[in-house]
Formats: structure tokens, C-alpha cells, sequence
């Protein structure tokens, strides 16, 4: 009788650590940037080493073909680790996949679009109504660690953070739309004042006297989350460029991405009256 007892509780316990199991597709890119570069291959070491340890599965991939609904429907969470799709057929995919109860978790390189042609005449849908930050406005230089502020802790990727935390060093970006003024964006995190001045320049517009910088938010109509780190600082003077800066050696940094994650990767979707209530 013990031993089927033990069966039992062992089969009740596999079957509640599937259904709390969810698998990630990460598309990458990794071309160009060597900063983003190192982020993308440091972000695979860290996401498939926390997969193993708490039971979700992450696969990658640099083939953005894959970005289909025939794929996407067996993932409950889609992430881009330094950019964003280009071909049409790809972004309806997501779009759809989205719409439809989907999860995405986006790193810094994955929001930026240029200039208006790059984001208004390519994609309106990601760049104005999903993120709602418009094309990119400005950055700092060079990578710099930033305190952030958390603005919300009762939200699921935040409620394990304290009120302000050092970050790792990255590069910030800033947004031509006011994310504030948009009735669908939660912003999690900000730029704490006292990390200005931000930045080292050597241009004067690199560097942040003052100003409100979101740097994490959330869409309430979708179930998403970006995240604005996601560039190491590189020391360019040598070849190959030597890596000055990680950033998944930030624990508190790393708990924000991962309760974010578990978050976004429960493995109901959910529904539209849901998505859009007050987090």
C-alpha cells in the first residue's frame, strides 16, 4: 500500500511539473553588433542553464522562417533577443500569434526602429500600438550601469524586487512616444534620478542630465514584456573587441527577466477580458 502510495505521488507530481512546464522560442540574430553579439550567446548559456533547473524547455533559432503560425502555436513564448522580424509573411505570423493569446519577451535591439519610413511605413502594429514607443529618439554612451527604479512591485516580474537596484551595464535608449500618456502601457521600471548624469559620452547627447526614462513596461492588451538591457560593454580598441561587461551577472536583473518569463510562460492563454484588466 506504501508503495503505490509512493507511485501515485509520484505520478501526480510529474504531471503537476508538466503542466507547469512551457517551452520558448528565441529568435536571434547576431550579425554586425559585437555587443549584441555577446548578449545573444551570453543569453543562451543563461536561458538554457534556468531551463534545466526549473523545467521549461527553450529552444533558439537565427532562421526568422520559422516565425509561423504552424511553429509558433506549440511555444507559449516567443522571444527576440536582438532584433525584430523583416518579412511581411513573418510579422502577420506574430501578429496573429499575439492577438491570439501569445507571449513575447523582447531585449533592447528588438524595439528600435530608425527613423519614421523604418517604423510607421514597415510595421505601425509593433512599433505603435504592441510596444507604443514610436521609433528611437536617443541613447546613452557609453554602456553604463543605471539605477532603476521599480514603479510597480505588485506585478509578477517585479514583486521579488526591491524599490531601486543597480543594473548591469547597458547602452539606454530613449523613445520618440510618451509611454506614460499611452493608457495601454504599464511601465515597470525607470531610470532613477540619481543615476544622472548618465553616460560618458564622448557626445554631450549621450549622456543624460535629466529626464524620465522608462526602461521596462508591459502592454495590457497582450501578455509582453520589453526589456530594454541587452548590450555588454566592449572594449573596441582590441580585435576581436574583449568583453568588459555581462548581463546576466546582475542577480536582481537576472530575477526580474526570469520571473518575467514564468510569468508571461504559464501555459493557458489567456483571454481577451484578462489580458486587458489592471496588472
Amino acid at each position: 500500500m506504501a508503495y503505490r502510495s509512493f507511485l501515485l505521488g509520484l505520478v501526480c507530481w510529474a504531471s503537476m511539473a508538466q503542466a507547469q512546464s512551457f517551452r520558448v522560442l528565441a529568435f536571434f540574430t547576431a550579425k554586425n553588433d559585437a555587443a549584441h553579439i555577446s548578449f545573444v550567446k551570453e543569453a543562451h548559456a543563461f536561458f538554457l542553464k534556468q531551463a534545466a533547473i526549473k523545467g521549461f524547455t527553450y529552444d533558439t533559432t537565427s532562421d526568422w522562417n520559422r516565425l509561423r503560425s504552424e511553429i509558433l502555436k506549440n511555444y507559449q513564448v516567443v522571444v527576440f533577443l536582438d532584433t525584430r522580424p523583416e518579412e511581411s509573411q513573418q510579422r502577420q505570423a506574430f501578429e496573429r500569434y499575439m492577438k491570439n493569446g501569445g507571449a513575447w519577451m523582447g531585449f533592447h535591439f528588438a524595439a528600435f526602429a530608425l527613423t519614421p519610413s523604418a517604423y510607421a511605413q514597415n510595421w505601425p502594429w509593433y512599433h505603435e500600438e504592441f510596444l507604443g514607443s514610436g521609433e528611437y529618439k536617443g541613447n546613452t554612451w557609453r554602456p553604463t550601469s543605471a539605477v532603476l527604479r521599480v514603479e510597480n512591485q505588485q506585478h509578477p516580474a517585479t514583486r521579488h524586487l526591491p524599490e531601486t537596484f543597480l543594473s548591469a551595464p547597458n547602452e539606454w535608449y530613449s523613445w520618440q512616444k510618451n509611454l506614460r500618456q499611452n493608457p495601454a502601457i504599464k511601465v515597470l521600471l525607470s531610470i532613477d534620478s540619481q543615476s544622472f548624469p548618465l553616460g560618458t559620452g564622448p557626445k554631450p547627447h549621450e549622456i543624460w542630465q535629466q529626464g524620465d526614462y522608462p526602461v521596462v513596461w508591459t502592454n495590457r492588451n497582450y501578455r509582453m514584456l520589453y526589456v530594454n538591457m541587452g548590450h555588454n560593454d566592449l572594449d573596441y580598441s582590441q580585435q576581436p573587441s574583449r568583453e568588459l561587461s555581462f548581463t546576466f551577472e546582475n542577480a536582481t536583473q537576472n530575477q526580474l527577466i526570469l520571473d518575467g518569463l514564468q510569468w508571461l510562460g504559464k501555459q493557458k492563454r489567456q483571454l481577451k477580458s484578462e489580458l486587458k484588466s489592471p496588472r
